[in-house]
């Protein structure tokens, strides 16, 4: 398994928010106003990806006095940690583009003012996640092996 990569994290967000943005322009209308709370969910795992990075973190790092991860548990970890930062990557990109399609009708527009409240909070909330997703990952790495080489996977 490979790190995460900032272009696959990129990539994969700005593909969400043209289709998030193209399904707003056809749809908005029938929507119902979005919970200015709606996208604080993520930061249930971002709590949850936070609390593992703090806990797990000197267990790799074998530091004194702490018990040693479980080889399944570590992969496991990782493969939360990964898909955390890649489900943060694609919600910020929803929320980007609600709020690229909300912002220029703000002013004409009733609705638009609160859920564009909700769609600031979503995004921050998602770029949580991919930090926390990030930072588990990070907290992970094995210090046995030497770092990646730049560029050796291209994957």
């Amino acid at each position: 398994m490979t790190f995460t990569q900032p272009r696959h994290l990129i990539a994969a967000g700005l593909i969400a928010a043209v289709i998030a943005y193209l399904g707003v322009q056809i749809g908005y209308g029938g929507l119902q106003r979005v919970p200015p709370l709606a996208g604080t969910t993520l930061l249930l795992v971002a709590l949850v990806d936070g609390t593992l990075a703090l806990t797990m973190g000197p267990r790799v790092r074998r530091k004194q006095d702490v018990d040693r991860v479980d080889s399944l548990t570590a992969a496991r970890a990782v493969a939360l940690a990964k898909a955390s930062s890649m489900a943060g990557a694609i919600m910020a990109g929803v929320w980007l583009g609600f709020l690229a399609y909300l912002l220029p009708i703000r002013s004409t527009v009733e609705a638009a003012s609160s859920d564009t409240v909700a769609a600031v909070v979503g995004l921050v909330s998602a770029l949580v996640l991919v930090g926390a997703g990030l930072l588990l990952e990070y907290s992970l790495r094995n210090p046995d092996e030497p770092e990646e080489l730049d560029g050796a996977e291209d994957s």
